[in-house]
């Protein structure tokens, strides 16, 4: 029988979550000041003929991956810092 994991309290999922969404808001400010910088760069430094589609895409790109990421490494820490990671029952190791 598998062990309970401490997110299945629900004052601890609360508070994770809580913790992940402050990440997630710290993040998303963070990507669109990092889009707004490399747009501004690229306006900047680049050739002035190309076309704003090439700045959408860029835009986009640069945001969907940040957020992304952003995601996915919040999920781990997630998982780590609460302790579900250690719920999980590894069955080979323990026939050894």
């Amino acid at each position: 029988m598998a062990r309970k994991s401490p997110l299945d309290d629900p004052e601890q999922a609360a508070y994770a979550w809580a913790r992940f969404r402050r990440i997630m808001r710290f993040m998303f400010m963070l990507t669109v000041g990092i889009v707004v910088v490399a747009l501004a760069m690229m306006w900047k430094f680049g050739e002035q003929e190309v076309s704003i589609h090439f700045y959408i895409a860029s835009a986009l790109g640069i945001g969907f991956t940040m957020l992304l990421t952003s995601a996915l490494m919040g999920l781990v820490f997630l998982s780590s810092g609460t302790g579900h990671d250690e719920s999980i029952e590894d069955r080979p190791s323990d026939e050894d």
